[in-house]
């Protein structure tokens, strides 16, 4: 397995795949780290005084490829490449990596300049104009992304309303936890749950602020996409608007940036068909997951032995989830 030390190397060789004419790869720094994958920055330089910034992305060899909700690196390639040739606004994908290449599995992509920020995207100055038109712009990405056809997508995992609650569910239950605003929810959402007649598609998983790139004029690129999968379309639209996403602009559902007729507006122009009732349900959901989400960073946060200030800190976020499910379901 390549450490650290030799990814300059392992990239040098790959300048003549990245660019016709080759180059020095400069300045590699890491950009995130973990347990299966990590993503890393640096340039290429080429004559004469070119400069091009690429990212890799890559799941070392003798590291997990996969978990049971990731899409893994392989169809996150297929995925950014036919959402790119769609028109959404993503990376453009530069090379895919094969064994020989000795740096896992992976790819390398073109690096987008712009905002990642939420609370920057939300209410920085610089941004004001882009924050007009954003929630439309949102509502026709997204429905360039639910269009792309299920023939040409990669393998992924399918979950529709009821096996994602059922997940969730078991996963709080398991946790020990004793929290009556998160049973008043799975309550709710169990007898309001969307039948299973629903066709399922491509859906993002992750689309939210925080990982849309802005810059001044909009949206500018469409990150991360591991956690893909085929599902109810609505999911996307519903998960966007979870408060935890608006970064202190609670009133403004979409993102912190925009309102929902906004966002459906935007997503009925790009040819999508917007079913309210679904979102609404799957906001509630996401709020929940969420707040499963941070119950479980809580646990792992002060484990013993191993105490960790930033999960631990999360999980206190999961009496956040609870406030926002009581605003959705008994609001005042």
């Amino acid at each position: 397995m390549p450490q650290d030390t030799a990814l300059p190397t392992l990239l040098q060789a790959l300048a003549g795949e990245l660019s016709a004419g080759g180059g020095e790869v400069q300045n590699l720094h890491r950009l995130s780290g973990g347990a299966s994958q990590d993503t890393w920055a640096f340039d290429l330089a080429m004559a004469p005084g070119a400069v091009r910034p690429l990212v890799l992305r890559r799941t070392p060899p003798g590291t997990a490829q996969r978990s049971g909700s990731n899409a893994g690196l392989e169809a996150e390639a297929v995925l950014i490449a036919l959402a790119g040739a769609a028109g959404v606004p993503v990376p453009p994908l530069v090379l895919r990596l094969r064994a020989e290449h000795g740096l896992g599995q992976g790819f390398v992509m073109g690096h987008l300049s712009g905002e990642t920020l939420g609370r920057r995207i939300v209410s920085d100055p610089r941004f004001a104009q882009a924050r007009q038109g954003l929630a439309r712009r949102c509502g026709q990405v997204l429905a360039q992304i639910h269009a792309l056809p299920r023939a040409r997508l990669p393998a992924l995992r399918e979950a529709n309303a009821a096996g994602e609650l059922a997940h969730c569910r078991d996963w709080h239950r398991s946790l020990g936890a004793a929290r009556p605003v998160f049973a008043l929810a799975l309550r709710w959402l169990a007898e309001h749950c969307p039948d299973d007649s629903v066709a399922l598609g491509l859906v993002h998983g992750d689309f939210r602020t925080g990982n849309l790139m802005v810059d001044e004029a909009g949206l500018a690129g469409v990150l991360d996409w591991e956690l893909a999968h085929l599902g109810d379309a609505m999911q996307d639209l519903g998960w966007l608007c979870v408060n935890s996403w608006r970064f202190g602009r609670a009133e403004l559902p979409v993102g912190g940036f925009g309102r929902l007729d906004e966002l459906f507006a935007g997503y009925a122009e790009a040819g999508g068909r917007v079913d309210p009732a679904r979102v609404h349900w799957w906001q509630v959901f996401g709020t929940l997951h969420w707040g499963v989400i941070c119950e479980s960073m809580g646990q792992a946060g002060t484990a013993a032995g191993q105490p960790q200030m930033e999960k631990a800190a999360i999980g206190r976020r999961a009496s956040e989830a609870e406030i926002d499910l009581l605003q959705l379901l008994a609001p005042r």
